[in-house]
């Protein structure tokens, strides 16, 4: 089934440019592993960047100082990579037969779905914290029960979802497997995931959410969300 639901231009712009965090990055790049239009999107954004700098005079050259070299090696070495992929954007890594987690997600969970111990959020509803390194915003896996709804909500900032298992409807909109979902404040939903299978997704923020119910704001500093 094709993705239906895709990453904005801006987001995916600044995706390109490499000014988008690690943990916003992830989001992107999950659902550019699922989806082959985003994609071609991305590549051709690239494409376009690349023929900017072609046009663009060089500077003069200039003696660099050992403190400036120095600062170079720091940025070149893995450990100072914030970006997922360690290839150009729009490639996409082989995926592994029958994963739900694609790469890099897979890598920075430490295994699939099935592999990993998951914390009870709720009634049915399961998350995994993903830890990265840039600190921007909060990374989890969702597990929500198939049939059920997540607590009616708005937002405190931005909010990206990514669809991996299962499906849930928002309104009139229904998300499925690789589809991207981006809320801000402006929005306030219910997402409820769909019959047959539970629901696994993506879900990057960088603000609590706020929740219409009393008792779900009482709890929310012990779930942390």
């Amino acid at each position: 089934m094709s993705v239906r639901h895709r990453v904005s231009d801006e987001l995916l712009l600044d995706y390109a440019s490499g000014s988008l965090g690690e943990s916003w990055s992830l989001a992107v790049s999950t659902h550019l592993a699922l989806c082959p239009e985003s994609r071609q999107r991305l590549k051709t954004l690239e494409m376009a960047g690349g023929a900017l700098l072609q046009d663009i005079e060089p500077a003069q050259s200039q003696e660099i100082s050992d403190d400036q070299w120095a600062q170079i090696r720091k940025l070149l070495k893995p450990d100072a990579v914030t970006r997922p992929s360690g290839q150009t954007a729009s490639q996409s890594r082989p995926q592994p037969t029958g994963a739900v987690l694609p790469e890099p997600l897979r890598s920075y969970a430490g295994g699939d779905v099935d592999a990993l111990k998951w914390k009870q959020l709720g009634p049915g509803a399961y998350h995994f914290p993903i830890r990265t390194r840039d600190g921007e915003a909060n990374v989890r896996l969702l597990r929500i029960p198939a049939g059920k709804p997540v607590p009616e909500h708005t937002h405190g900032g931005r909010e990206l979802t990514v669809v991996l298992s299962g499906y849930f409807k928002d309104g009139d909109d229904v998300f499925r497997r690789g589809d991207f979902e981006e809320a801000d404040e402006d929005l306030t939903h219910q997402p409820i995931a769909g019959e047959g299978e539970d629901c696994i997704c993506l879900a990057v923020t960088d603000a609590p959410l706020k929740f219409k119910s009393w008792l779900v704001r009482l709890l929310q500093p012990v779930l942390g969300i």
